[in-house]
């Protein structure tokens, strides 16, 4: 089945960037020129998905103001003849995405976050994309895993190889080779001590997964951090069918932390077709 459905869990309250993210949604924080939720949206939009699912909570408003018309700044923009913005506005929702928001009622974990999405899922293959996880590829690393979903038929999530003392961050995986890229998994725990990490692979942002998962996460207990994690509904769901790992073309910027965010904004501004060049003069002539 094609893949025609992204899961985008938006409703964590962004603590690490206070006070920035008092008043705004970390998702809508800027790098460059486009918020976070954007370059996920058109991640998932560049693999032929139509079918954004945003799942917010309280004070979320921005993000769908964000992704929604605003006539007055239209009108204005075309009373003022400013024809490439009134572009850039509407290249914001092409005509052929649709939009879903569903309130998660409490922040009980992404496991939760996914679960809350089955009423519109439903019983097909989906994405699930974490904005905090800026992704850069070519092509772009969601479209990658489409295309070996196309061939392989089962769920498959991202990974790439972490420093040992950052295994408490992430899934890790462990499980046997199939090509240079493709892993037949065995093995995934959530946040483990380096001592205890299967391997040096951790989950990144990106996941492909089928309907099963639904009902694996609907029967959890909570696991780490008292939450619902989706890293144990994917151990579940291994006991069923195969899950894969797949090793992708690119790079992650990690936009949940500072760090990552500045390394982003930086690297980005660079690769900026009109930004680049000025940017990288500005950068040659400051006394670090």
């Amino acid at each position: 089945m094609k893949i025609n459905k992204a899961i985008f869990p938006v409703a964590g309250l962004g603590t690490r960037f206070l006070p920035a993210t008092k008043a705004q949604p970390k998702e809508m924080l800027p790098v460059v020129d486009k918020p976070l939720i954007q370059y996920a949206v058109e991640e998932a939009y560049a693999a032929g998905i139509r079918q954004m699912i945003f799942v917010n909570g309280r004070n979320k408003r921005a993000i769908p103001d964000h992704f929604d018309t605003a006539y007055e700044l239209e009108a204005e923009l075309a009373a003022a003849n400013k024809r490439e913005l009134l572009e850039t506005v509407h290249s914001i929702k092409p005509d052929d995405m649709e939009c879903i928001y569903i309130r998660q009622p409490k922040a009980l974990g992404l496991g939760h976050a996914v679960l809350c999405a089955q009423c519109v899922v439903v019983n097909e293959p989906f994405a699930v994309l974490l904005a905090d996880d800026l992704m850069v590829g070519k092509p772009p690393i969601l479209k990658q895993m489409v295309d070996q979903y196309a061939e392989w038929r089962a769920s498959i999530l991202a990974v790439q190889e972490v420093p040992p003392e950052h295994t408490k961050r992430y899934g890790i995986v462990a499980g046997t080779p199939v090509n240079d890229r493709m892993m037949d998994l065995t093995h995934i725990v959530e946040k483990p001590a380096p001592a205890d990490a299967p391997s040096l692979l951790g989950v990144a942002g990106r996941y492909i997964l089928n309907p099963g998962i639904f009902r694996e996460i609907a029967n959890l207990p909570r696991g780490v951090g008292g939450e619902i994690q989706l890293t144990d509904g994917i151990a579940s769901l291994m006991r069923r069918e195969k899950v894969f790992a797949y090793r992708y073309d690119g790079k992650r910027y990690d936009c949940g932390s500072k760090e990552g965010f500045l390394e982003a904004n930086v690297e980005l501004a660079l690769a900026h077709p009109q930004l680049g060049a000025g940017f990288r003069e500005y950068l040659k002539g400051l006394s670090l």
